[in-house]
């Protein structure tokens, strides 16, 4: 791969998580929520309750940002947070009624997004998309993990 070629790539690819974020962050606003705040909910609406260590895996994120997270959401009744028998330092988190209904919300809001993100190109290439990012993230990943003996 050519410098030019390899330049436009990772610009573009650059560019479209900037812009994908902050759009995010606009259709998010109304609802109350922060980028990262819809990804826990809708982990939980997926999966049902959840211990934090396994959010904090599940959503690729530091223990102390799904706290944070958990904390706020909490804090706005659409989650709630319990003890794990025979685990003091794990908490068990799940979502309430209005947490339930923030999710429904929200994948609405992704769908909005998703349309938008892809408007205008060829149903065969949008078909396509979700396999390319997800090998694309893979290759990323695999080259962002030390080596076993170093873990």
């Amino acid at each position: 791969m050519d410098v030019e070629y390899a330049d436009a790539l990772n610009q573009a690819i650059r560019l479209l998580s900037l812009r994908h974020r902050a759009r995010a962050a606009a259709l998010l606003a109304p609802l109350g929520l922060h980028p990262g705040q819809e990804a826990l909910l809708l982990e939980l609406d997926r999966t049902g309750p959840r211990i934090q260590a396994q959010l904090s895996e599940a959503l690729g994120c530091e223990p102390p940002s799904v706290t944070l997270m958990t904390r706020k959401l909490e804090a706005s009744g659409h989650i709630r947070r319990g003890p794990v028998p025979g685990d003091k330092r794990a908490s068990v988190v799940e979502l309430t009624e209005s947490g339930k209904a923030l999710a429904d919300q929200v994948k609405q809001l992704w769908r909005t997004l998703a349309e938008e993100t892809v408007a205008g190109l060829p149903a065969g290439t949008v078909a396509e998309l979700p396999g390319l990012i997800t090998a694309m993230s893979e290759n990323v990943d695999a080259r962002s993990r030390p080596p076993r003996a170093a873990r």
